[in-house]
């Protein structure tokens, strides 16, 4: 092994990411403002004309019709149709036991002073859905189904013109309201601000590339967001028990994603890292989707030799990779003391592809490090946890001196009015 830089927390490095930079995002920040602009002032107009700049595509009508929704499920595959409708179950009957453990709140905290909150459904959603190189058809269902578990009254979804029509069936099966056929950050401003012909939502979700991503950054505020997402992730923690051909394996299923994909080992165990090492050239003879993976190995592919498992532990909560395997010996204790990831893969034969596709837990999964702060889309993303407070005369008395002296304090005259006038009215009402 040819030893690489080690830090003062004990990591040998076997090879390390190359200095990637995301480039001058100028132009791409211009470009989407002046798209959103063109939305906002011309709505269906600039849509169509993107439409055509950007995807080569004119149609005369963005939204597809009912009669459309039921030819392209007609002419889904039997076997695609079947596979897709087990992933919907599955994602359904996680968020509704997701749901189930958000409860609406009523407190007395104090006598006379009740607190509580109640769970609402936000009212509309737009979920963005991508078209890519292949018809991801994960992808509408992890987005609109919690959506529609959560309570959501209207689900708009979005896929570019071009997708592959098997993605309207996907969206059809998931529970879309309403499906567009508008991509980028045409479709992402179309939702934000509204047009002759798509209705504004009050959030939007869905991965897209970075004109999706820089246009769900600018409309930001007006609108909801799920999260920025960068490209994927996928890190195995593993020990001297781990499979080096099964790791292998799970690292280049997720490397074929993008060239800039995030592919890592990081173990206590020097051999296997030699072993992982090896076993990913020799796959990459053999993969067909090589061409993408294997430049996304070349330069985003890491492997890290830790000295122990603390140390493998503390490297693996900086990473705060959006995929978290862990091959090792004791996997559910090693989970317990994980702290910072998108999601986790328990033991060997939890692989990623498994919650990428139909097992159940969602895919949009924080990246970036997002991890350190935030889980990924789940059905709480898709209601507001609203609270409220209703106080009787014995609750007055509790809190509005302390209210008032605080106001008074702060030299806030119109609070310590709103403050005192109650409690002057009971105390006027006792005599």
């Amino acid at each position: 092994m040819t030893e690489g830089p080690v830090s003062a927390n004990g990591v040998t490095f076997l090879r390390k990411p190359k200095a990637v930079t995301s480039g001058d995002m100028s132009e791409i920040r211009k470009t989407v403002s002046d798209v959103i602009a063109a939305v906002q002032d011309r709505g269906d107009a600039a849509v169509r004309e993107y439409a055509s700049k950007f995807d080569r595509c004119d149609l005369a009508e963005f939204e597809v019709s009912t009669a459309e929704r039921q030819a392209a499920l007609d002419r889904l595959d039997r076997q695609t149709r079947a596979d897709t409708e087990f992933a919907i179950a599955n994602v359904r009957t996680f968020a509704e036991a997701q749901l189930a453990t958000m409860q609406p709140l009523e407190i007395e905290i104090l006598d006379g002073v009740h607190l509580g909150h109640r769970i609402v459904p936000i009212e509309r959603v737009g979920c963005y859905v991508p078209g890519g190189r292949y018809p991801l058809l994960s992808a509408p269902v992890m987005t609109i189904v919690p959506a529609k578990v959560a309570g959501v009254d209207e689900v708009i979804a979005c896929l570019p013109p071009n997708a592959h029509e098997a993605m309207i069936a996907g969206c059809h099966l998931s529970g879309a309201d309403r499906i567009f056929r508008i991509g980028g950050a045409q479709a992402i401003a179309a939702m934000a601000v509204g047009t002759e012909t798509v209705p504004p939502v009050d959030k939007i979700v869905g991965p897209g590339n970075a004109f999706v991503n820089e246009a769900k950054r600018q409309v930001f505020g007006p609108v909801g967001i799920d999260q920025l997402a960068g490209p994927s992730e996928i890190y195995i923690l593993a020990d001297h028990t781990g499979d080096a051909e099964m790791i292998a394996t799970d690292l280049l299923a997720q490397a074929e994603h993008d060239v800039r994909t995030r592919v890592g080992l990081i173990t206590t165990d020097a051999t296997l890292a030699e072993a992982v090492e090896r076993e990913v050239e020799r796959q990459l003879t053999e993969l067909a989707t090589a061409e993408t993976a294997a430049q996304a190995w070349e330069d985003q592919g890491e492997i890290a030799v830790c000295a122990d498992e603390a140390a493998m532990i503390a490297y693996s909560d900086v990473i705060a990779a959006e995929h978290l395997q862990l091959h090792t010996a004791e996997p559910k204790t090693l989970a317990m003391k994980l702290r910072n990831y998108g999601s986790l893969f328990i033991g060997e034969m939890a692989s990623v592809v498994y919650s990428d596709k139909c097992c159940g837990t969602n895919h949009t999964l924080p990246t970036m490090a997002a991890g350190r702060y935030t889980g990924g889309l789940w059905v709480g993303s898709y209601v507001k946890v609203v609270t409220h407070q209703w106080i009787e005369p014995e609750g007055v008395r509790r809190v509005a001196p302390p209210a008032v002296r605080q106001s008074a304090s702060e030299g806030l005259d119109g609070h310590r009015r709103a403050a005192q006038l109650r409690l002057d009215r009971l105390q006027s009402n006792d005599k």
